[in-house]
């Protein structure tokens, strides 16, 4: 007679996983999926108002699909200026405010690993060791009581287990969480470009403005030294009789004048040290910025302005870290609408148990102390006085906010281009007229000093003259100033540069009168 062989022992796991397998592949997720919303790049004209007329054809518009958002180009390079950089390469590492986002990054990273852990199920392990006494039964029975008692009993149990638990997720509650914890990290990274890319424009911008009035104080300073020329001058003429006491006091009050403005922009130098030491990281009092030397005797500074590369297309919002940021809260705001409507389905749970029990460790391995277990439960909440619902109208409501929100984001890098386009397109010409004003005012100066030498002018028109041929040089130096600030500008409202989009990303501005040069003193 044949032997027969012995059925396989049951293995519970070999049953469970594809079960579950199934269960999971058949889940759905309720709840829309993400599109990204219409916003106002959707309705724009095909180019910038700004764009010149002569600019070739571009693309076109089209919606924003944000980039990467880490902004990597060192864009402040295209300005030529060594410590500008070596500024720069201070923030990533000392910057407070980065890294309070860095922070804020690695905690959204937190929570979308914590919304990715409910994928699998949780496992428990018990350990348990317990010793008891209790009486036996005897037939002795005690005289005052009534009662039977006998000798006492100890025993002794032993447990180890481990136990399973897993919700299967069958309407895609797991993954609309996950889905909002990925989206939460995507913002997370681009909340964290887009402020280091406002560190970066406002680091430049402060210092381009500090700049501006180093150039302006070495204008002073020989402004000043010609006006104390001016006034040993006229003060030698009073004393022999050629001018009066009034000619005196004009070139003494021009002279007082000029010093306290140079004072006044001493304090406003050294509040931009204070703005820089802040954005590096560092006490004012740890901080200077020497002030820059001018190469030429007529100090001219006149540092190179990047010229806008002609028909700029919408399509650099794409590298927008904010605009990203504002896409991917929408996308995360979506995703807990499903979370929100997935309560309104039963949650199948499922569970599992194994282990020995024994009186000591040598039973543990003898089948009678083997145990183990299998459950599953189906939970529904029937009532709940509108919980579930309210939930839902919220999560809806906050994602109808962050549309709102990204679509002003949208709106808003689209006046920040047009508006800085615009100050460039303006700043330029009125860089270039306001250059012409100078020259005329030199030369009005250099004719009353003639006239004034001649003696058919007082001392009024010599400080008339050299007042107005400061505020003309001045005037440039503050139009120049805010044509880098209105670069800078607009290089942060492209998202980070301009290389490869069409354009050189740096070019001489146009070269005039020199800016600056200090009125001559009377001979």
């Amino acid at each position: 007679m044949p032997v027969r062989p012995s059925p396989a022992p049951f293995r519970p796991t070999r049953a469970i996983l594809p079960t579950l397998l199934a269960l999971l592949l058949a889940g759905c997720a309720v709840g829309p999926d993400f599109a990204r919303p219409e916003s106002p790049a959707s309705a724009a004209g095909a180019q910038f108002r700004e764009r010149p007329d002569t600019a070739s054809a571009d693309s076109g518009w089209k919606p924003a699909s944000p980039a990467s958002p880490a902004i990597s180009d060192r864009w402040w390079e295209i300005y030529g200026d060594a410590t500008l950089n070596g500024l720069m390469d201070q923030i990533e590492v000392n910057n407070q405010t980065l890294r309070q986002y860095e922070a804020q990054y690695r905690q959204a990273q937190a929570t979308a690993a914590a919304a990715r852990a409910a994928f699998f199920p949780t496992l428990t392990g018990n350990a348990s060791y317990s010793r008891s006494r209790s009486a036996t039964t005897s037939s002795t029975t005690s005289s005052s009581t009534g009662t039977t008692t006998g000798p006492s009993r100890i025993s002794t149990s032993r447990a180890l287990s481990l136990d399973a638990s897993w919700e299967a997720d069958l309407w895609g509650q797991v993954r609309r969480s996950v889905e909002a914890g990925d989206a939460g990290t995507l913002a997370g990274a681009a909340q964290l470009a887009s402020a280091r890319l406002s560190a970066q424009a406002t680091l430049a911008q402060n210092y381009f403005q500090l700049r501006v009035i180093d150039a302006e104080q070495a204008l002073y300073a020989q402004t000043l030294a010609a006006y104390e020329r001016s006034l040993a001058i006229t003060r030698n003429q009073f004393a022999v009789g050629i001018n009066t006491r009034a000619d005196v006091a004009q070139a003494e009050s021009q002279y007082q004048s000029a010093l306290a403005q140079n004072l006044d922009l001493s304090l406003q130098r050294r509040q931009l040290e204070h703005a820089i030491a802040q954005l590096l990281g560092k006490a004012p009092a740890d901080f200077a910025l020497p002030a820059a030397t001018t190469a030429s005797a007529s100090n001219d500074w006149r540092p190179e302005v990047p010229v806008v590369p002609v028909g700029v297309p919408s399509t650099l919002l794409e590298r927008r870290p904010d605009v990203a940021a504002a896409e991917y809260q929408a996308a995360a705001a979506n995703a807990r609408i499903g979370v929100a409507k997935a309560a309104f389905f039963p949650a199948l749970t499922l569970t599992g148990s194994t282990g020995y029990r024994g009186q000591s460790l040598a039973q543990w391995f003898d089948a009678p102390s083997r145990a183990w277990s299998l459950g599953a439960s189906l939970a529904q909440s029937i009532f709940d006085g509108g919980l579930r619902r309210a939930q839902t109208d919220q999560a809806i409501a906050a994602y109808d906010v962050t549309v709102a929100q990204y679509r002003q984001t949208v709106l808003g890098a689209l006046v920040e281009v047009e508006d800085n386009l615009a100050a460039l397109r303006i700043l330029d010409e009125e860089g270039q007229i306001q250059d012409k004003a100078l020259a005329a005012a030199r030369e009005a100066e250099r004719l009353a000093l003639n006239q004034y030498k001649a003696g058919t002018a007082n001392y009024l028109s010599v400080v008339v003259a050299q007042a107005n041929s400061l505020n003309a040089a001045r005037s440039a130096y503050q139009i120049l100033g805010r044509r880098l600030s209105a670069s800078v500008l607009l290089v942060k409202a492209l998202g980070g540069h301009w290389e490869g989009n069409g354009g050189s990303a740096a070019a001489p501005a146009p070269s005039g009168t020199p800016v600056a040069q200090a009125p001559a003193a009377p001979q």
